[in-house]
């Protein structure tokens, strides 16, 4: 079946580095990581080196050496079978249909902040389910046009960090930094922050994203470390400076995780008329990146999502394809689907939109990295396995250094999980746990449904 449907070679270099910018630099990152204060900046350097750059290296080795259709799917599939990369794409998948509502419950607190302080909740969640059906409607568009959506909206996102960035360097020439950068306060604190440390590593994922529209590119093996390592330096560069910015003008104790951007925004441009006019433009240009988060996402993972149902692994209705375009019209719809469900089930539990989303935030954050695990174990089985498969390029330093650094990654990641499933000094965190466990049973039961129906 996939092979009737032509893909056009629609994506460069260009277009791939946008793309991952878009996926990676996250302004809700920025803020969740700002909370921890200035212990930040310790932990966006300390992995950076034993987490980002590793990372980064591996998904280039196995993006431009396996660039197939389908991306963590492939990869999983050809390491380890059918079953556990249909598991890891499960796991993908539901993340971003959780994520997708927490990213546009942040627009909806933004656009309340900046137009209308007094939108409910309920008007708040409507907004995001309309949002949700935009990117619904952009991901069955081919590459050619939906690329833009991301394209446009990693633009913006520079734009508005390096706005930040100088706004921070003007703000403390006249009232010094809100969170003191000493030797002293940078010492990690191994206490209430230890929480938002997750989100720090939850911030540097999605280099492996664009490899899911491999059939889409115009030379993946050369492109695509290429784009990796030129758009994640601009992504930790930013990230680290982006973080002291938002330090510069907060206490770390007093940063609403929706609504902080537009906080750091207004103390450092709003005191005139014209800065007023500019942190309104930033902010319109925050709202545009959030909705361009959701759609990056969902392009990548129904495109991964589609591939495992073309070859049986999931149900067929994810595998519904435009005849005439190619792209994956039933696993975008289901995705809309959960979203919506998501969006209004959450909603008649939280108390405030930031409960909201920390709430999906940290659910689907545990579904989000355990496929990860599954990836960085197909990356070490592929080395062992197929030593001689040409790669253009490849982790430096032998099987040894990728089978360290891959390993230093899967303890990261699982650490990270850990984290975000139990908070010390307050205990498991049960909603989190139990979305995950019924997830996962879920997942079983879609599987199996698909393999039973293929075997009969």
């Amino acid at each position: 079946m996939s092979e009737t449907i032509s893909h056009s070679k629609t994506l460069r270099q260009r277009d791939m580095v946008l793309f991952t910018v878009s996926a990676i630099l996250l302004l809700d990152t920025l803020t969740a990581a700002a909370s921890v204060g200035a212990p930040a900046v310790f932990w966006w350097l300390f992995l950076g080196v034993i987490f980002f750059i590793p990372f980064a290296m591996i998904c280039a080795e196995m993006g431009c050496a396996y660039p197939e259709q389908g991306g963590i799917y492939a990869w999983i599939r050809d390491g380890f079978g059918g079953r556990w990369a249909s598991r890891a794409t499960w796991c993908y998948w539901v993340n971003t249909a959780v994520w997708i509502p927490a990213i546009f419950l942040l627009f909806a607190g933004v656009f309340k902040q900046m137009f209308f302080p007094d939108l409910s909740l309920g008007w708040q969640i409507t907004i995001g389910v309309v949002l949700t059906w935009l990117a619904v409607a952009v991901n069955v568009m081919t590459l050619d046009v939906g690329k833009w959506i991301p394209n446009l909206g990693a633009i913006l996102k520079v734009i508005i960090f390096i706005a930040i960035i100088i706004g921070a360097y003007n703000y403390i020439g006249s009232n010094g930094m809100a969170n003191p950068l000493t030797l002293a306060t940078l010492k990690p604190d191994w206490s209430n922050s230890l929480q938002y440390i997750p989100a720090i590593i939850y911030g540097m994922l999605g280099f492996e994203l664009v490899s899911a529209g491999s059939a889409e590119m115009k030379n993946p093996a050369r492109d695509v470390p290429r784009a990796i390592f030129i758009s994640g330096s601009i992504i930790i560069v930013l990230y680290l400076l982006g973080t002291i910015a938002v330090l510069a003008a907060i206490p770390s104790g007093d940063i609403n995780l929706v609504e902080g951007l537009i906080d750091t925004l207004q103390l450092f441009f709003g005191d005139s008329a014209a800065g007023r006019v500019f942190v309104m433009a930033l902010g319109i240009g925050a709202l545009y990146t959030f909705f361009s988060n959701g759609v990056t996402w969902a392009l990548g993972c129904n495109r991964a999502a589609a591939e495992a149902a073309i070859e049986g692994e999931l149900p067929k209705i994810f595998a519904l394809e435009s005849k005439n375009l190619g792209t994956p019209i039933g696993a975008a719809v289901l995705m809309g689907l959960v979203s919506t469900v998501v969006l209004i089930l959450y909603g008649m539990l939280a108390g405030s939109n930031e409960d909201l989303f920390w709430s999906l935030f940290a659910f689907s954050a545990v579904i989000f990295l355990l496929p990860y695990q599954g990836m960085l174990l197909a990356f070490i089985r592929m080395r062992i396995r197929d030593p001689d498969h040409h790669r253009p390029y490849a982790v430096p330093g032998g099987l040894g250094a990728a089978r360290l650094f891959a390993w230093l990654c899967i303890a990261v990641l699982g650490l990270s999980i850990v984290l975000f499933m139990y908070t010390p000094g307050s205990g498991l965190e049960w909603p989190v746990l139990i979305g995950v466990v019924t997830t996962l049973l879920i997942g079983e039961v879609v599987i199996r449904f698909a393999e039973n129906h293929r075997s009969g």
